[in-house]
């Protein structure tokens, strides 16, 4: 069986405002905006280089907006990443890694500031959210792992 995730929904209260921040702020492409009827709209959108995107608006969810956490999106250089978003004026923790060495724990508490020692793929993270507060993860992986 081929399965590919190509979409997350991404509960927000203010559509257009969700619009202006993922398309105008973080680059991502829009695909879609179908005001279908009132109370339900569909709007879509891709972050740059990704098969997998991101869609948000009215009447698609029960979740509460800014609930979404743990969305990740990969880079090839996590500095790079946080200085462009930086100028774009989002707010963004790190780079960090975990204490442990592995992925992150969901614990600020957790985070050491920096880059991985050593500076091994998938070893190193930001933060940052969105106007709701859905919760997005830089992660920069250089080297991906065997099957992947």
């Amino acid at each position: 069986m081929d399965l590919k995730l190509e979409v997350v929904v991404i509960p927000v209260s203010d559509v257009d405002k969700a619009k202006e921040f993922y398309l105008d702020t973080l680059g991502f492409r829009a695909d879609a905006d179908f005001p279908i009827r009132d109370g339900y709209r569909i709007v879509q959108a891709t972050p740059p280089g990704s098969a997998c995107s991101v869609i948000f608006g009215e009447g698609l969810t029960t979740l509460p907006a800014g609930s979404a956490r743990g969305l990740h999106l990969i880079t090839t250089d996590i500095e790079q990443a946080v200085g462009e978003l930086t100028e774009r004026g989002v707010d963004v923790e790190g780079p960090f890694h975990d204490v442990t060495g592995a992925f992150h724990q969901a614990a600020p508490g957790s985070r050491v500031p920096g880059l991985a020692p050593g500076r091994p793929s998938y070893g190193t993270f930001a933060r940052f959210a969105d106007p709701d507060g859905n919760e997005w993860f830089l992660q920069e992986v250089t080297e991906r792992a065997p099957g992947r």
